[in-house]
């Protein structure tokens, strides 16, 4: 039984308390209403509920703990953009069913519960948004079936690492850190989960050190954003290699040395962002880099060529191919590498997408992501 009650108020939504559903109910649905209070502890009676959606209304409170009544049933549940505070409980029992969870743009406190290793068929996890404030979860390795996390704007906080991808989330697309206080020590060791990663949101952190080359390897990879942190030396070449990239974003780090030629090759690209950096020499010429304005460029004063109005050199140099594979040494070959990113100056598809947004702008790149 479905309950997906129809607009009724003058502006079209319905207005009052969340209404009593009949215990039979499986699918309740009054998202996107004007609904005010709490969630009553008659929900919990319907323990035949697989999906529960609230999202985007006045509701306020705490989560009810006799949720933990639902956890073998509930397939999707729903709380974003609402005023729910407090902890989220502890709610997720063994067998737990769980495919989606999202509660985003509230007030929630505490740390993400550790129950929830205890929904072995996640797939979407969003708790973006609110005032979390914990050290990285790392049982999140044990969901193997997750394709999106996303806990960005909270205060997470401390470094990232023994996080194992290798033997654990497999299935990862997603994965955005943004708006945190992560440090350094993300070290991953890449196998086949290299060719499905798409989105990586790791802006506006503590993060430090160079970008690795093996980033180059992500070729579904369409947007990358790594602003905000403390980065440090070249862009690697090998980003050239994101043949799907969309949306690059650099700016406000600490990266020197030339802009590489082989980013010509991203014929996708639409966003670039390059600013606020220690870059120098010629901007490269032709194809996509014909459509970036100023402002892609902004805060480099070593840079020069068009569209700056600042011209080079004639003697001045091709920009160089920096990060030649050459040398031998076998990091790549061992597919290996460290992330250790900190800061100074300061990432599903399927069901459940369309409610993911990220901070560089309208979602351009998820009605892509759709098409495709």
């Amino acid at each position: 039984m479905d309950l997906s009650l129809s607009k009724n108020n003058l502006d079209g939504t319905i207005l009052g308390r969340i209404p009593t559903p009949p215990p039979s109910l499986q699918w309740y649905g009054v998202s996107y209403n004007n609904l005010i209070g709490e969630i009553p502890s008659s929900i919990c009676n319907l323990t035949s509920l697989m999906g529960f959606f609230l999202s985007e209304n006045n509701l306020e409170g705490t989560i009810p703990e006799c949720f933990r009544n639902l956890s073998s049933s509930l397939l999707q549940f729903d709380l974003e953009d609402n005023n729910f505070h407090g902890q989220i409980p502890q709610i997720f029992a063994k067998g737990c069913m769980l495919k989606s969870l999202r509660i985003n743009k509230n007030e929630l406190e505490g740390s993400i519960p550790q129950s929830l290793s205890n929904c072995e068929d996640l797939i979407l996890l969003d708790v973006g948004n609110n005032n979390l404030n914990d050290t990285f979860p790392n049982w999140l390795g044990n969901l193997d079936q997750l394709q999106v996390l996303i806990l960005r704007s909270n205060r997470f906080y401390g470094q990232v690492d023994s996080f194992d991808v290798t033997v654990s989330l497999t299935h990862l697309r997603i994965i955005d850190l943004s708006h945190n206080n992560f440090t350094k020590g993300l070290e991953t060791e890449f196998q086949e989960l290299l060719s499905i990663w798409t989105i990586i949101d790791l802006s506006s952190n503590q993060f430090s050190g160079e970008i690795p080359k093996i980033l180059g390897e992500l070729h579904l990879l369409i947007v990358l954003n790594l602003s905000h942190n403390c980065l440090i030396g070249p862009i690697p070449s090998s980003l050239g290699n994101l043949s799907e990239l969309e949306s690059l974003d650099l700016s406000s780090n600490k990266l020197e040395g030339r802009i590489p030629t082989e980013l010509r090759n991203l014929g996708f690209l639409e966003v670039l962002n390059l600013s606020q950096n220690n870059l120098k020499g010629p901007i490269p010429q032709g194809k996509q880099f014909d459509t970036f304005a100023n402002d892609s460029y902004m805060g480099n004063l070593d840079l020069c060529g068009l569209p700056l109005s600042k011209s080079c050199d004639t003697e001045e140099e091709t920009p160089a191919i920096f990060d030649s594979d050459g040398d031998g040494d076998g990091e790549e070959l061992n597919w290996k590498f460290s992330i250790v990113m900190g800061y100074g100056c300061g990432l599903v598809l399927g069901i459940s997408m369309a409610y993911i947004v990220f901070t560089i702008g309208k979602p351009w790149w998820l009605i892509r992501i759709i098409e495709r």
